[in-house]
């Protein structure tokens, strides 16, 4: 008779309470942000993104960079909320990695005013 096979699965770390850890360090973050620093140009860029993510999760990072430049040029919440429709919350999670994060959102805005 055949052994049954044990599933394995793959588990983020942390706890359900923390959440998953995530680090540039680990091998699979690390290809993801080689991948889009593969990208030559915006087409393509949309191209992987469209292939990576769903149309809601693209509607939902660009409404949370649409309220980091809103945050950047002191808009008030309001004023986010209704543009967006985000929760309260959410704006004000994107306000406190915009002001106390890794500096991502405020490098990526001004290299995006230098383009438009």
């Amino acid at each position: 008779m055949a052994k049954k096979q044990q599933k394995t699965k793959v588990r983020a770390k942390g706890s359900a309470k923390t959440g998953p850890v995530w680090s540039i360090t680990d091998t699979n973050a690390r290809a993801l942000t080689k991948a889009f620093l593969s990208m030559k140009n915006s087409e393509e860029m949309s191209a992987f993104m469209r292939d990576l993510f769903t149309e809601s999760e693209i509607v939902e990072f660009s409404k949370r960079f649409y309220t980091a430049r809103s945050i950047a040029g002191s808009t008030q919440y309001a004023a986010i909320e209704e543009a967006t429709g985000l929760s309260s919350r959410t704006i004000a999670r994107v306000k406190q990695w915009y002001k106390h994060g890794k500096g991502g959102y405020k490098l990526a805005i001004k290299r995006w005013k230098r383009q438009i």
